[in-house]
Order: C-alpha cells, then structure tokens, then sequence
C-alpha cells in the first residue's frame, strides 16, 4: 500500500462545514477504537481473573485428576488472550493514525485549532 500524503494546498478550497465534518468523523472513529480498546481489555482480563481462580482454589483439587478439564480451558484462556492482544493493538494503531489525521487537519485549517485540543 502506498502512503497518501495530502497538502494543505489540495484541502484550501473547502468549506468550513466540511471541514468541521471531516473532523467529527475523525473523533467518531477514534471512539470507535477506544470502545475496541475497551472490549480488548476486558477479553484480556477474563482469563486472568479465571486463571487467579484457579490459582487461588488450587489446593482443593488435584490437578492431575482434573486434566482433561483443564487442557481446554487452558487452550480457551490463551485463545481469548490473543483475542484481547489482538483488539488492543489493533485499537492503538488506529487510534495513532486518526490522531496523526486530526493533527494533519488542524495544520492546514487554522480554525479548527480553537476547537479540538
């Protein structure tokens, strides 16, 4: 894929309503990841809550006769740890790549400035 860089030239010509548009399209997407982020992070501690559990009641049970239990629950665990890595990097990188946009816009439209920090 290659980078598109867009001058401030190119965007001169718009109207202020657009503009403003342009920029609460960008803040909504940014809340769309941050809420991914979100729902990463509870995906992500789930199993360490249930692996804490399990720890924790440890000495009521023997490991070796619960096996075939455990085994998938452990292979569920780490598969929803993944899962939880996986919505949070992908949250953060896009996450950065609106913000580089939000900036990008506010250089070339003054008047955006005043309003988004």
């Amino acid at each position: 894929m290659e980078k598109q860089t867009t001058t401030c030239s190119e965007d001169i010509g718009g109207s202020d309503a657009i503009i403003i548009n342009e920029a609460q399209l960008l803040l909504a997407e940014k809340r769309t990841s941050l809420a991914a982020m979100r729902t990463g992070i509870a995906v992500f501690a789930l199993p360490l809550s249930v692996l804490g559990l399990l720890i924790a009641t440890s000495r009521h049970y023997d490991v070796l006769h619960v096996l075939p239990l455990i085994i998938p629950l452990g292979v569920m665990l780490a598969a929803l740890i993944v899962l939880g890595s996986y919505l949070i990097i992908r949250a953060l990188r896009n996450i950065h790549h609106y913000d580089r946009l939000i900036v990008q816009l506010k250089n070339c439209h003054s008047k955006l400035s005043q309003f988004i920090d």
